[in-house]
């Protein structure tokens, strides 16, 4: 599984960004995918992640301004990022877990995309 993200950059304290990230490849089904974070001399922290039932979970400090959504059918899962703020400044990282017959699931992981929010 190839996972490719989109959608980051430079935004100012209180504007939006959408990640985008699509999974591509040979692989039998995609079940839960979402977004990590990693800020500069932090531990990769969960923002939000979704299942392929569509359940949803979000970090605390992110909850009433992110939402999740994904399009299984494209293998798709988007960030939409609201109400911005500097501590929100990460490189966002794209996951996807893959389902694969008789064998335990695998962790995939994307290369991240540069969220930079400015005061």
């Amino acid at each position: 599984v190839q996972l490719v993200e989109s959608g980051g950059g430079l935004v100012q304290a209180g504007g939006s960004l959408r990640l985008s990230c699509v999974a591509s490849g040979t692989f039998f089904s995609i079940g839960t995918m979402g977004w990590y974070r990693r800020a500069p001399g932090t531990q990769r922290e969960m923002v939000a992640v979704i299942t392929s039932g569509g359940a949803t979970n979000y970090a605390d400090s992110v909850k009433g301004r992110f939402d999740i959504s994904r399009d299984s059918a494209k293998n798709t899962v988007y960030l939409q990022m609201n109400n911005l703020e500097p501590e929100d400044t990460a490189v966002y990282f794209c996951y996807a877990g893959e389902i694969r017959l008789g064998r335990p699931q695998r962790d995939n992981w994307g290369q991240g995309t540069q969220v930079t929010v400015s005061s």
